[in-house]
C-alpha cells in the first residue's frame, strides 16, 4: 500500500526514527502505526544484540538540580559523532528530567520511567540504538539530595559533570568547588570517608614501591662502584646494545647482571621495617592530601596555596563541603 508522506512525518515525530527507516517501518506494517512502532524497536533490540560486545567509550553526560535534588546521567554510544547529535542530547536530557522529577534513586528505577512520548526509557534507549546503528546504554547515574546544591557541566561539552553541597547556602563558592571537582579528580571528601580497603591497597602499594626504591637505589650504587654505565645497565636490551656497539663485553654484561641480582637481594633482606613503613605511612598521607577534595590545594583561589577547606573557611567560617560527585566518560 501507499505510505502518505504525512504518516511518515507523523511515525517521525513520535519515534525519532530517520525518514527511510520510518517509510520502511510503515510498509511493513502495511500502515498501522503501531506495527510500525514495535518493527522500529525490534530493529534497536536486533542491533544492541549484534554490537553487545562493542565498547561505548563515548556518549553524554548531563547534569540537573531541581526542588533539593540534583542527578548526573550518563547515556553512552560507540563515537563521537552520535554523541554530538541534537537528538541523542535531547533523549539524555528528556531522560535525566524524567529521572530528577521522579527522584530516581538509581538507574534501574530510571529505565523503568515512562517518558513523555508514551515511551519507557529503555525501550528509548533502544529504539535510538535502532536509529543509529550503535550499541547504547545508561550509565553513570549519581544523586544528591537537600539543599545548597551546585552544577558544573564541563566547559559545556556534556563529558563530564559534577555535583557540589554544602552546609550553607554558597552558590559562587560551590560552583568553584564543582569545577576543582572537575579538575583535580578527588576519590573522597575527607580522610575519615576513604574506605579501609582503599587504604589498605595504597599502604601495600606503599610498601613495595619503597622497598624496590631501596633496593633500586643500593644496585645503582653498587654498579657506579664497579664502574659501570647506569643506562647500559639499565635492561637486557640496553646490555645488547652496549655489546653490539663494543662498549661492554658479555663477561662485563653477566657481571652487571650478577651484580644487580645480589645487590638487590641482600638490600631486600635487610631492609630496616620501620624505615620502609614510616616512608609508606608518608606516601598514604600524600595520596590523602592529592585526592580527599576538602585536603587538595584549591585551585581557583588567589594563588596562596590554600587548601579547599581552608579557602572555603576564608569566604565564611562556617562554610563546609557535605557532599560530592563526579562523573565521566573520559578513561583516568
Amino acid at each position: 500500500m501507499a505510505i502518505s508522506i504525512e504518516d511518515i512525518k507523523k511515525l517521525r515525530a513520535m519515534t525519532g526514527a530517520g525518514l527511510a527507516d520510518v517509510k520502511k517501518a510503515l510498509t511493513e506494517a502495511e500502515g498501522d502505526f503501531e506495527k510500525a512502532k514495535e518493527l522500529l524497536r525490534e530493529r534497536g533490540l536486533a542491533i544492541a544484540a549484534k554490537r553487545s560486545d562493542r565498547e561505548t567509550s563515548n556518549g553524554c553526560v548531563l547534569v540537573k538540580v531541581e526542588n533539593g535534588f540534583a542527578a548526573i546521567i550518563a547515556l553512552k554510544c560507540e563515537t563521537d559523532f552520535v554523541a554530538n547529535g541534537k537528538d541523542f542530547i535531547d533523549l539524555t536530557q528528556n531522560i535525566l528530567n524524567a529521572a530528577v522529577a521522579n527522584k530516581c534513586k538509581d538507574i534501574e528505577e530510571v529505565k523503568e520511567l515512562t517518558l513523555a512520548d508514551g515511551q519507557k526509557v529503555q525501550d528509548a534507549v533502544t529504539q535510538r540504538s535502532g536509529i543509529t546503528g550503535e550499541k547504547m546504554e545508561l550509565d553513570g547515574y549519581m544523586t544528591l539530595e537537600g539543599e545548597n546544591i551546585e552544577i558544573y557541566d564541563h566547559m559545556g561539552k556534556h563529558t563530564l559533570a559534577t555535583m557540589v553541597q554544602t552546609n550553607i547556602p554558597a552558590a559562587e563558592q560551590a560552583h568553584l568547588v564543582a569545577m576543582q571537582v572537575a579538575a583535580m579528580k578527588p576519590v573522597a571528601l575527607n580522610a575519615d570517608s576513604v574506605p579501609q580497603e582503599v587504604l589498605d591497597t595504597e599502604y601495600k602499594t606503599a610498601v613495595e614501591k619503597t622497598k624496590l626504591e631501596q633496593c633500586q637505589k643500593a644496585v645503582e650504587n653498587a654498579l657506579k662502584k664497579a664502574g659501570y654505565n647506569l643506562y647500559i645497565a639499565e635492561n637486557e636490551e640496553h646490555l645488547a646494545e652496549g655489546i653490539a656497539k663494543g662498549t661492554i663485553t658479555e663477561a662485563q654484561a653477566e657481571d652487571i647482571r650478577k651484580i644487580k641480582e645480589t645487590v638487590a637481594a641482600e638490600k631486600a633482606a635487610t631492609l630496616p621495617v620501620q624505615m620502609v613503613e614510616n616512608i609508606a605511612k608518608g606516601r598514604v598521607q600524600k595520596f590523602l592530601k592529592e585526592n580527599c577534595l576538602v585536603d587538595q590545594e584549591f585551585q581557583f583561589g588567589d594563588g596562596d596555596k590554600a587548601t579547599v577547606a581552608d579557602w572555603l573557611k576564608a569566604q565564611n567560617k562556617e562554610l563546609e563541603v557535605t557532599a560530592f560527585k563526579r562523573f565521566t566518560l573520559a578513561a583516568e
